[in-house]
């Protein structure tokens, strides 16, 4: 019966957890054949579509919008030949300039196949129509482009961002990963008249990967295993991620021509409209960029002076192999050498237990240096080293020593709220520079203590940066 209770009690902890979550991708599984449907639309379409009409139309032609990164499809089976990114990239501009209303696109790239079909046209006729034809039967004149448009997929960086993380335990784990690779775009409007260029214009689109996985591995009996996994995979189209691209280029080409004075508007005063004052304060923040990545970096986050709280649990662990969980909260006062690194001055008070042995109370000082991994990200790894005592005044312990020498390391993550309050959870371990913390001295190793801790900073006096 006993057998049977415990067996109930694993499968509802970790069994039934795996299939809940589980649930979630599982309604979206394709069990069933789709039928044909409109191709979906990038989020930049609706604001191409938005834009103001022109004065005219810009008649524009696109011989190859080519392909000129040259990389092909990783495989883990062997050689792939096929490309990375779409080669149909022209189609895809082409239709970009017809449905942002500023252009006319004309055809161009197969242009031997419309010259080869025009001759037919023309010889039907003629034996068709005979030598005296009017004028009514000949075939209009082929419009001629005032601006064509070169460039091309210049760039597709692969893991530019990756990461992920997991937690296997008795049997079960559950992990997640995550990549993001880039894809850049650049066009040149070219004038026909004198082969200007007139302007070129640059825009890159993230491509996310993401892969989350479930899974239980464990014997619930003798000669029985129980062996479970799921998960999914997310990859977003590299050929809307290039729709996309191309389209916010487009975008960029008309509001940068209209700037230029290269073309107008039908009404002057759309200058002001949102889609340009949008774009202006894309553009202003892209140039304020302090990241490879183009993101922008909150320079302003924290500050010189810090002023923080923590509270957690502290654990010992020594010559006594039995420990129980006390209660810990100190103060912080840091202050900040530059953006990486601040000087931290810490007290508090803390509790050590060893049941029957140690029942320690003690006021704790440390002065340690935290470097800060990503100062300017909302959320980012940070570490600190350094050394202080405890004082032995408020509990029984077996230690003689009210001084107890030790040094101190901590690892955490921050999470910023805003620029100047922070939000963290650490694991810190202070290890005693002598054994007598337990009145024990036994093996080659001295007392330690070690905790979880939530904090929050508070940051004051802005930081200068160049």
């Amino acid at each position: 019966m006993l057998q049977k209770t415990i067996l109930l009690r694993n499968f509802y902890l970790l069994v039934l957890p795996a299939l809940l979550a589980a649930c979630g991708p599982y309604m979206h599984q394709p069990l069933q054949p789709r039928r044909a449907v409109l191709g979906p639309e990038s989020p930049a379409k609706r604001i191409l579509l938005g834009l103001p009409k022109p004065q005219e139309k810009i008649v524009t032609a696109v011989y190859k919008f080519r392909d000129q990164t040259g990389q092909y499809k990783p495989s883990d089976t062997g050689t792939s030949w096929s490309t990375a990114v779409t080669q149909g990239a022209t189609t895809i501009l082409i239709r970009a300039l017809e449905e942002s209303g500023w252009f006319i696109p004309i055809e161009r790239e197969n242009i031997a196949n419309l010259m080869n079909e025009r001759k037919i046209i023309r010889s039907s006729r003629a034996q068709y129509e005979g030598k005296d034809q009017n004028a009514e039967s000949l075939l209009p004149p082929l419009l001629f482009a005032g601006v064509i448009l070169e460039g091309g997929i210049i760039s597709y960086e692969t893991n530019i961002l990756t990461g992920g993380a997991g937690i296997r335990y008795f049997g079960a784990d559950f992990s997640g990963q995550y990549r993001e690779d880039r894809i850049s775009i650049y066009i040149r409007a070219v004038s026909t008249a004198n082969g200007k260029v007139l302007k070129t214009v640059y825009t890159t689109k993230s491509i996310l990967s993401q892969e989350v996985s479930l899974g239980l591995f464990r014997y619930v009996k003798a000669q029985r295993l129980l062996e479970t996994e799921t998960g999914f995979t997310y990859n977003e189209p590299i050929e809307i991620c290039v729709t996309e691209a191309i389209e916010k280029a487009v975008q960029s080409l008309v509001i940068e021509g209209v700037k230029d004075k290269l073309w107008a508007l039908q009404n002057p005063k759309d200058t002001t409209s949102v889609a340009f004052t949008n774009y202006q304060e894309e553009k202003r923040i892209d140039y304020e960029s302090d990241d490879p990545l183009g993101r922008k970096l909150d320079m302003n986050n924290r500050g010189k002076l810090t002023i923080g709280v923590n509270v957690g649990s502290n654990l010992y662990s020594g010559d006594y192999s039995k420990s129980d969980l006390r209660f810990k909260s100190s103060f912080l006062l840091g202050a900040a050498i530059n953006h990486h690194f601040n000087l931290d001055l810490e007290v508090g008070y803390r509790g050590l237990n060893v049941k029957n042995k140690v029942d320690d109370k003690s006021y704790t000082g440390d002065l340690s240096l935290r470097y800060v991994f990503l100062p300017y990200e909302k959320f980012t790894p940070y570490c600190s080293l350094g050394g202080g005592f405890d004082e032995n005044r408020l509990g029984v312990g077996l230690s003689k020593t009210d001084f107890l020498p030790k040094i101190n390391g901590t690892f955490g993550m921050e999470y910023m709220v805003n620029n100047k309050v922070g939000l963290s959870v650490s694991s810190g371990l202070n290890y005693y520079l002598n054994d007598n913390f337990d009145g024990a001295k036994v093996g080659s190793y001295n007392d330690l203590g070690w905790g979880i801790s939530l904090g929050i900073k508070v940051y004051l006096i802005k930081m200068k940066h160049k």
